[in-house]
């Protein structure tokens, strides 16, 4: 892992994509690394475009920043890739070298085409999974599954865990594993174009 890891999520309002970052975060400090998580709101309305952070590090971080040059980008909303204005955000600061993480149905060589993106390229069926998984549009958190398959910077074992303690005294047990199944699912169906891990 590099020195400083860091992450951009890209969603709208009411998506979770701060819940995300928050889990990121959870998730990796409960495997004995430093640790940051924090929103970015445009308009204070849900269904606008937002950002979140994580940074993920070995050692203690002392920026403070919103990430510009983010390692990976994860998309939750996948409309922010068909408007050329968000697209551009959604891309900002991405090299060739790293990482994009699309919940859509298309296909990554699709996607990789249509977007302009050079670097590595890696889609999830997250909304799809949210309603199989939970009856509901959530796919903040099959996301997280994706991340983790993809990344290997968080255990999908303390993603899990970080889940059911947010979630087990608010909306019971029964709920919080189909939210667990959604993420595990997530973790298995995540697609790039070169069937490679990395």
């Amino acid at each position: 892992m590099k020195d400083i890891l860091e992450i951009r999520i890209h969603g709208r309002g009411g998506q979770g994509a701060k819940t995300a970052s928050q889990f990121i975060a959870e998730a990796a400090l409960r495997e004995g690394k430093y640790v940051q998580a924090f929103p970015e709101y445009g308009p204070e309305r849900s269904g606008a475009p937002m950002k979140s952070y994580a940074r993920i590090s070995k050692h203690k971080i002392s920026i403070y920043s919103p990430v510009v040059n983010p390692d990976i980008v994860v998309v939750i909303d996948p409309t922010l890739i068909d408007n050329e204005d968000t697209l551009e955000d959604v891309l900002s600061g991405l090299k060739s070298k790293d990482i994009l993480i699309v919940n859509t149905k298309e296909k990554p060589e699709e996607l990789k085409k249509r977007s302009g993106f050079k670097g590595k390229v890696y889609t999830v069926d997250a909304t799809k999974i949210s309603i199989e998984t939970t009856g509901k549009n959530i796919p903040n958190t099959p996301m997280l599954g994706a991340l983790s398959k993809i990344t290997g910077i968080i255990s999908l074992e303390s993603i899990k865990e970080c889940t059911r303690n947010k979630f087990i005294k608010k909306i019971g047990e029964k709920k919080t594993n189909a939210i667990i199944e959604g993420i595990e699912k997530a973790y298995n169906s995540v697609k790039n174009e070169t069937k490679k891990s990395i």
